[in-house]
């Protein structure tokens, strides 16, 4: 398959309106469809008020309209499609019926994405023509200008399609994240889960406020996450000698009833994949000029953030 450059996007919701702005900003032809053609001004009012944050981002002049399509009949939609994103609600019944449609009348070999947040590619495509061309193809909110997007595999799935997927969403400024194998939740929306369950338990018993929570990510671990995430940043915490130490001092910290979740034993398999992991992201790296990086971030992040907290608190 040559250059991906014409994309169906099936549903204009919130989801689907992220993906048709990304698309349209990289140049490709978009092709979206939804049954009410009502929502085609909805959607132009919404790529008019994003284009300006889309543009900054991208460094792009101006959006080339002509290149955006809208259809209310799902076989017009993908006629000529060569990727097709879905972004129908998180409902198997649903979702199963409208892959089947969609397998129907797209191309036999164009790449058939879900926009799903959590549920399992096979199921949902079980009754799809050419399954090996099925995936998910799970972004974040505003898709318009959040680069990370989840790619996992069905059962059926094969790694021709998996790799010219990823190629596509690196065309439009994506990082794309392969999962190894479909779980349930995948990958960032089971961390999240996590966080949001302990927060819902701690606010259920009285211990803090919505506003105490937030506070507790905003101006703590949140700034760190967002230049390198959990691991990297416990990777630190060990000092010199890193995540080994940094497991041997914290890790008998599993055992305590801190949350409602109940830890995995801290096996030598375990600790090495951690150590490994860790040693891997760091890329030769040492600890202090990691923590270099990460201080220099965390002063232009927190100058920056000033700038918009007024606006919001």
């Amino acid at each position: 398959m040559k250059k991906i450059k014409k994309v169906a996007i099936i549903g204009t919701g919130v989801i689907g309106a992220g993906w048709i702005i990304r698309c349209l900003a990289h140049n490709k032809i978009v092709y979206a469809f939804d049954r009410d053609l009502r929502l085609k001004k909805n959607l132009i009012a919404e790529i008019k008020r994003t284009w300006p944050y889309v543009k900054k981002l991208f460094n792009k002049k101006t959006i080339n309209l002509k290149n955006f399509k809208y259809f209310t009949s799902i076989e017009e939609t993908l006629r000529e499609a060569d990727f097709i994103q879905e972004c129908a609600s998180e409902n198997y019944a649903l979702k199963t019926k409208l892959m089947t449609n969609i397998g129907k009348y797209a191309k036999p070999n164009a790449i058939i994405a879900s926009s799903s947040s959590g549920l399992l590619p096979t199921r949902i495509y079980s009754e799809c023509l050419n399954p090996e061309r099925t995936l998910i193809g799970h972004p974040f909110n505003p898709v318009y200008l959040l680069p990370a997007v989840e790619i996992v595999p069905g059962k059926k799935t094969t790694k021709k399609y998996l790799k010219l997927a990823d190629k596509f969403y690196k065309s439009i400024s994506m990082n794309p994240i392969m999962v190894k194998h479909e779980l349930p939740g995948y990958l960032s929306d089971r961390l999240q889960e996590a966080l949001w369950r302990e927060g819902l338990h701690i606010i259920n018993e009285g211990h803090a406020t919505t506003k105490d929570l937030d506070r507790a990510i905003e101006d703590g671990p949140g700034l760190r996450w967002s230049l390198m995430g959990t691991f990297l940043t416990f990777h630190l915490a060990g000092g010199k000698a890193g995540m080994r130490h940094m497991l041997e001092q914290f890790g008998p910290a599993l055992k305590l009833p801190w949350t409602k979740l109940k830890a995995p034993k801290l096996s030598n398999k375990l600790i090495n994949r951690l150590v490994e992991g860790t040693k891997k992201q760091s890329k030769g790296k040492s600890i202090t000029k990691i923590s270099n990086i990460r201080d220099e971030y965390l002063v232009e992040l927190q100058k920056l953030r000033k700038k918009y907290e007024k606006k919001l608190r």
